[in-house]
């Protein structure tokens, strides 16, 4: 399994960036896909996932109206389309595959990821 994140950088205040995630060495339509992020001294938050078929996106309240998650199956794409990004969205962002379970109602509830890029770091600062 290789997932590799791209598209981070530096961007003020109010502005907008989308993420991208490659994957590879799995069969991409038979799983879910979640957005996770690190700020720097702090621990993971898990931000946004979206159903292996692309019928169901979640969202943590965080980002809930300013991302949007989407997936590509026939390219083997997940996308995070961030808008009105603030200060505090500034980490590192990561993507992950697990199973469509771990996800329901609004949320993902499951984090026990076994699989995962090396990142993408986001820097909002004006």
């Amino acid at each position: 399994v290789q997932l590799v994140e791209s598209g981070g950088g530096l961007v003020q205040p109010g502005g907008s960036l989308r993420l991208s995630c490659a994957a590879s060495g799995f069969t991409f339509s038979d799983y879910a896909m979640s957005w996770v992020r690190q700020a720097q001294g702090k621990g993971f938050e898990w931000i946004s996932g979206i159903h292996s078929s692309g019928s169901r996106t979640y969202y943590a309240d965080s980002v809930k109206g300013r991302f949007t998650i989407s997936r590509d199956n026939a390219k083997n794409m997940l996308y995070l389309q961030m808008n009105s990004l603030e200060p505090d969205d500034t980490a590192m962002y990561f993507c992950a595959n697990h199973p469509d379970d771990f996800c329901s109602g609004s949320y993902c509830w499951r984090y026990d990821y076994n699989h995962w890029g090396q990142g993408t770091q986001v820097t909002v600062s004006s």
